[in-house]
């Protein structure tokens, strides 16, 4: 899994303030990675547009 620090990671709007954010971030080759405050040093990695599909499917 790839290292936490180097990447520029922001909490999405809408993670309330405290605990339980969830913070997203990008590489340089364009992978998405996903993590919570909970547990910082699990990383999720996916793709622009399998996480654009797993969005839609949610809101459905």
């Amino acid at each position: 899994m790839p290292p936490i620090t180097p990447y520029a990671w922001q909490k999405s709007s809408f993670s309330p303030d405290g605990s339980d954010c969830v913070y997203v971030a990008t590489t340089p080759t364009g992978t998405i990675l996903l993590r919570e405050s909970d547990e910082p040093e699990t990383v999720l990695a996916t793709g622009p547009r399998q996480l654009g599909a797993l969005i839609a499917a949610l809101r459905d």
